[in-house]
C-alpha cells in the first residue's frame, strides 16, 4: 500500500476544504516519476513498462512503456488505486505530457496510448484523454470527468493497449477542480443579444439562395439561421491541405456570399449566426482533431480571420452573433499552443475592440457535446457571451445508417442497453442546464437532430421531446438541417434510397413547423 500513500499524500497535505468551497484544486494524484519507488503500488500489465532516467521532458525520470512490433499488438502498463473518498462526487481533471515512437494504429479508436480512468459504481465507466498513435513530440493531454457519487472503486492507466511501439509519460496529475462559484441571481433572464423573445430556426446548407431563405421564413415560419462557412465537407475538406492564402480566397468567397443573401435575411426578419465551420489548417492527418490545435501558426490565422469577419459584419442587422468554432477537437497540445478555452477568450476579446454589442457563441470541447460544459468555465470580462451545445444523443439512434451505424433502434426504446425517453434526454442535456443555472449566462442548442430513417414516427419522437426541453429551459435552438445533406432534411420522407423531397409535408416537417409558428405567435 506504499504507492497508495504515496499518492494520497498531496490529498492530505492540501486538505478536502479547498476543492468543496471553490479554493484551488487539490492534488490527489501526482507523478513525476523521480520520486523514491514511482511504481511502488501500481500494478503493472504485461512486459515493458519501467522508469527510465532522464527520458522525461527536462532530463528527469519519466515512465516508458514499450511494445516491439516482433511482440505482436498487446497491451502493457501501469495502474495505481486512486482514493474513492477523495473522488465521489468530484469534478476532477486528469493530465500528463506524452511522447510516442511508432505507436502503431490500432483496432478501435478507443485503443492505443492510454491516459485512462476505471471507475466503478453502479457500471463500469472508461473516460480517457484524447492521444495521437505514430511519433510525436511531447503534448499535454487532459481530459475533465464529473464523477459520480455512487463510485466504489477508481483506477489510473497509463500505458498501450492493443497496439505496438514506444509512449513515455511524465508529470502525471489528477486534481480535483474547485466548486463552480455559482453566479448571484439577478431574476433577470440572461442576455442573449438578439432583442427576441426566442430563436427557433435551423442551421442551413451551403447552396441555399435566396428563394431557399424565403420559403423557410413564410412557409415555415423559421426566424433564425446558423449560417455555416464550410468547405467542401465535414470534418474532413480542402482546408486540411490548404495553404493560408488558399483558405482566405475561400473564406473571402464565403462572406461575400454571406453579403449578398444578409438582405433577405433582413427582409425576412431571419436572425444569422455566423458559424466557422471550417476552421484554418482543417484537420490534422489521420484524425478528427484540429490543426488549429498543433500549430501557433494556424491559430493566429484563425484571430486574424474573425477579426476580418466582424469588420466586415459588425454592423449589419441581420446578424445575431459569431459562433467562434464548430465542435471543436482540441486532441494534444504541443508547447506554444492554446488551449481551446484560451483561444476563445483571445477571439472573444478581438471581436469586443470591433462590435460590443452582438452575441459571441461558444461550443465546449469536444464536439459541442452538452458534457462539455462540466471542463468549461464562463469567459471572463467578455459580455453577450451565449454557450452553446450540439444534441445527438443517442448517436447510436439519431445517427443510424450513417457511415457505418446499424439501423434499427427506435425511440423511445433501448438504445446500446439503455431505455431512452424524454427523461433521459433531459438528463443528457443536464450539464447545460446546470452551467445556466450555475452562471446565469444563456444556452442555444446549435445543433439537434435525428436521421430521418429511423423506424417508424421514431425521429418524430425525438425531436419532439429535445424541443420540448428546450422550449421548457427557455433555449434558443436551430435545427440540423435545412435545404443540406438529405439525410437530416426535414422536407424528404423516410426511404434513405429517395432522395427527392416529399411531396406533403413529412411528420417531421409538421413538427418543426408548429414550434416555428410560436415565432410569429409574439
Amino acid at each position: 500500500m506504499i504507492g497508495t500513500f504515496v499518492a494520497l499524500l498531496p490529498w492530505v497535505l492540501l486538505g478536502a476544504s479547498g476543492a468543496g468551497e471553490g479554493g484551488d484544486a487539490a492534488v490527489v494524484f501526482s507523478r513525476s516519476f523521480d520520486e523514491a519507488g514511482p511504481l511502488d503500488g501500481a500494478a503493472v500489465g504485461g512486459e515493458g513498462a519501467r522508469v527510465v532516467p532522464g527520458a522525461g521532458r527536462s532530463g528527469s525520470a519519466a515512465l516508458v512503456v514499450e511494445r516491439p512490433k516482433s511482440a505482436g499488438a498487446g497491451s502493457s502498463n501501469a495502474t495505481w488505486t486512486l482514493p474513492v473518498e477523495a473522488l465521489r462526487g468530484r469534478r476532477i481533471r486528469v493530465e500528463a505530457y506524452v511522447r510516442a515512437d511508432d505507436v502503431a494504429k490500432p483496432p478501435q479508436p478507443w485503443n492505443g496510448v492510454k491516459v485512462m480512468l476505471h471507475l466503478k459504481g453502479a457500471g463500469d465507466d472508461w473516460p480517457q484523454a484524447a492521444v495521437d498513435v505514430g511519433s510525436f513530440g511531447w503534448s499535454r493531454v487532459s481530459f475533465t470527468k464529473s464523477v459520480p457519487d455512487d463510485l466504489r472503486a477508481a483506477e489510473l492507466v497509463l500505458g498501450l493497449e492493443a497496439t505496438t511501439g514506444r509512449v513515455t509519460f511524465d508529470d502525471a496529475r489528477i486534481e480535483i477542480l474547485p466548486a463552480r462559484r455559482a453566479a448571484a441571481p439577478s431574476g433577470e433572464k440572461p442576455d442573449q443579444r438578439h432583442g427576441r423573445g426566442r430563436l427557433r430556426g435551423v442551421m442551413i446548407g451551403t447552396t441555399v439562395d435566396a428563394d431557399d431563405l424565403r420559403t423557410l421564413a413564410r412557409t415555415w415560419g423559421a426566424n433564425h439561421v446558423r449560417w455555416q462557412l464550410l468547405w467542401g465537407g465535414f470534418p474532413k475538406g480542402p482546408a486540411d491541405t490548404a495553404s493560408e492564402a488558399e483558405y482566405d480566397r475561400w473564406i473571402d468567397g464565403e462572406m461575400d456570399r454571406l453579403a449578398r443573401l444578409l438582405p433577405v435575411c433582413e427582409q425576412e426578419g431571419i436572425a444569422v449566426l455566423i458559424d466557422l465551420h471550417t476552421p484554418p489548417g482543417g484537420r490534422a492527418a489521420g484524425s478528427d482533431v484540429m490543426s488549429l490545435f498543433r500549430d501557433p501558426a494556424h491559430q493566429r490565422h484563425f484571430l486574424e480571420v474573425w477579426e476580418r469577419i466582424v469588420r466586415r459584419f459588425h454592423d449589419h442587422p441581420a446578424v445575431w452573433g459569431y459562433d467562434l468554432l464548430n465542435e471543436p477537437v482540441p486532441g494534444m497540445l504541443p508547447d506554444g499552443v492554446k488551449t481551446w478555452p484560451e483561444l476563445a477568450l483571445e477571439a472573444a476579446r478581438r471581436i469586443r475592440a470591433f462590435d460590443p454589442k452582438k452575441a459571441i457563441v461558444v461550443e465546449p470541447a469536444p464536439w459541442g457535446d452538452p458534457d462539455g460544459l462540466d471542463d468549461f468555465e464562463p469567459l471572463p470580462g467578455i459580455d453577450g457571451v451565449v454557450y452553446s451545445v450540439h444534441m445527438y444523443k443517442p448517436h447510436a439512434f439519431t445517427h443510424q445508417g450513417v457511415h457505418d451505424n446499424p439501423t434499427g433502434p427506435t425511440y423511445p426504446g433501448v438504445v446500446d442497453g439503455r431505455s431512452w425517453g424524454k427523461e433521459e434526454i433531459r438528463e443528457a442535456l443536464e450539464p447545460a442546464r446546470r452551467f445556466e443555472r450555475d452562471y446565469n449566462v444563456p444556452i442555444y442548442i446549435g445543433e439537434f437532430s435525428a436521421i430521418r430513417w429511423a423506424p417508424g414516427a421514431s425521429a418524430r419522437d425525438y425531436l419532439r421531446d429535445v424541443i420540448d426541453v428546450m422550449e421548457e429551459y427557455g433555449w434558443d435552438w436551430a435545427y440540423h438541417a435545412y435545404r443540406e445533406w438529405h439525410g437530416w432534411s426535414f422536407e424528404h420522407g423516410p426511404d434513405p434510397k429517395d432522395d427527392r423531397p416529399s411531396a406533403a409535408p413529412t411528420d417531421r416537417a409538421l413538427l418543426l413547423k408548429s414550434y416555428f409558428d410560436r415565432n410569429r405567435a409574439r
